[in-house]
């Protein structure tokens, strides 16, 4: 998922200085370190993968991502099968029972589903809109019929935000309560939420698949400060730590005590470009931008040579990634020249970023500093993480730096809000082409692989010959565990699986 980390508040950060004593001392309790803490348990109402890493091994959904993130595997439907026409979608739901002991049934995965799709306060309810009926015909069918064909309808189903919740548990609690300790129907049970401070999750004996989890129980410890999260791994006072900066991978390999745990994911960082502002606006202004920027410059000096320059939207290794995409050269004088001939002279940006955040900082010292070769002058803006996203969403920039990481395993999602979604103005860009809307639109109907994968390769072409923004590298996720802990996983889609992991004593 994409989304900017948002506020990261006082109580946090002093939370994070002293690791207070918890349930974390009982065996079997794993203490994860992350930037700052959870906004809800509602899965409809979040787009933040500080959320949905969370609640991923709380809730469970209908259709999983396997652990490798290529394939589709049965959650809490055992299986399915699909009409001739492609509409209907009949599913089995298997044995399984909430935390609370309900028993979890058709009717309960109707009422997700139907609750992403219509409730005015779902952020999700676009990517459902072409289901039609959903009804439980038994306790354990359900039947979705759809109002188109829809080749990324299976994936939808997987992402963590489409999770299944307890219909009596929401009606009897309320959204609000529930948001705050929900009914679980995954691995773990939310046991109590300090704000600010951490989440205590204790396993949940109802699970399905209680067997095959290891853990007690997960504390997610929310330390804002990357250097603090680092020390407070190699001190033993965290198990494992999230986001580890890309400066520190080294130093912290040379630990005999930690594993550094670099796993393939599905990130891409970008420069976004408010094409709505002046000159921006013009494609070949936006292609000399694209020219000025070095990547792998930044590659190598922001990352440490940890990433690889992106040349697409759709990252290296997910589906229908065009590896012969463009990738327009480094020139500056050549950038400069392209903005002469468009007209355009003295070109002055907006350059919104994040204050405090060390590889926000670099990487926008080092593009303001090749944007001046090419005569471009970008003025850093720097923000209170809490102020930074907003003023994204509202369009108060030019460029600014910022990341995503897929949901689903179909190409869809990201290329829809991406290129050819109106109602977040593409991704905060404004970019318009009724060509690409149009062809993003027939590619999410057409079922022929191979002419849907064309369709694909044409998007990511077309992006590119607009610069709908400027894609910069991909980088894999990198977390840091002490060496008793195994199989701390994440997956190119960034679910962790900690059903699996196993903190030895």
């Amino acid at each position: 998922m994409t989304i900017r980390w948002k506020s990261i508040g006082l109580a946090a950060f002093a939370a994070a200085l002293t690791l207070s004593a918890s349930y974390a001392e009982a065996a079997g309790v794993l203490t994860i370190g992350r930037r700052e803490d959870s906004t809800t348990f509602d899965p409809i109402k979040t787009a933040q993968n500080i959320d949905n890493w969370v609640f991923s091994n709380v809730y469970d959904v209908l259709v999983r991502v396997d652990k490798a993130g290529t394939k589709l595997e049965p959650g809490l439907a055992e299986s399915w099968t699909t009409s001739d026409d492609g509409l209907t979608y009949t599913f089995k739901i298997r044995d399984a029972k909430f935390s609370d002991g309900a028993p979890l049934t058709a009717e309960d995965a109707v009422f997700s589903l139907l609750r992403i799709r219509d409730d005015e306060g779902s952020l999700w309810s676009d990517s459902y809109k072409v289901i039609d009926t959903a009804v439980a015909t038994d306790p354990r069918t359900l039947t979705i019929k759809l109002k188109n064909p829809s080749a990324p309808f299976l994936s939808t189903l997987a992402l963590p935000n489409a999770s299944v919740i307890s219909k009596a548990g929401m009606e009897s609690l309320g959204a609000d309560a529930y948001a705050e300790k929900p009914i679980a129907s995954g691995a773990f049970t939310v046991e109590e939420w300090r704000r600010g401070d951490r989440i205590i999750l204790k396993k949940n004996p109802n699970f399905w698949q209680a067997d095959r989890v290891k853990l007690d129980g997960v504390e997610w410890i929310s330390v804002p400060d990357d250097n603090t999260r680092m020390l407070n791994v190699e001190a033993g006072e965290l198990d494992a730590a999230i986001f580890v900066p890309f400066s520190r991978v080294e130093e912290l390999k040379k630990d005999p005590n930690l594993n550094v745990l670099t796993d393939p994911s599905t990130r891409e960082d970008h420069l976004l470009i408010n094409h709505a502002h002046g000159d921006l606006g013009k494609k070949e202004v936006r292609q000399a931008l694209d020219m000025a920027i070095d990547k792998k410059a930044i590659v190598d000096a922001v990352t440490f040579g940890q990433g690889t320059i992106a040349n697409s939207y759709i990252p290296k290794g997910a589906l229908y990634h065009y590896a012969a995409n463009l990738q327009r050269p480094y020139d500056p004088e050549k950038a400069k020249q392209m903005l002469a001939d468009a007209g355009v002279s003295n070109l002055t940006l907006t350059y919104l970023l994040r204050a405090g955040d060390e590889v926000d900082e670099q990487t926008a010292v080092l593009i303001q500093q090749q944007l001046a070769k090419a005569g471009i002058t970008a003025n850093l803006q720097k923000v209170d993480p809490s102020q930074e996203w907003d003023m994204t969403v509202n369009g108060d920039y030019d460029i600014s730096v910022n990341y995503w990481t897929n949901d689903i395993l179909d190409p869809d999602q990201k290329t829809t809000f991406v290129l050819g979604h109106d109602s977040n103005n593409n991704y905060m860009t404004n970019y318009k082409s009724d060509a690409v809307k149009d062809l993003v639109a027939k590619a999410r109907q057409e079922l022929d692989p191979a002419k849907r994968a064309q369709m694909y390769f044409d998007l990511q072409k077309m992006a590119k010959e607009d610069v709908n923004w400027i894609d910069l590298y991909y980088s894999p996720y990198i977390n840091v565990a002490r060496k008793n802990v195994e199989n701390f996983y994440q997956n190119p889609l960034g679910r962790f699986f900690l059903e699996d992991t196993v903190k030895n004593q």
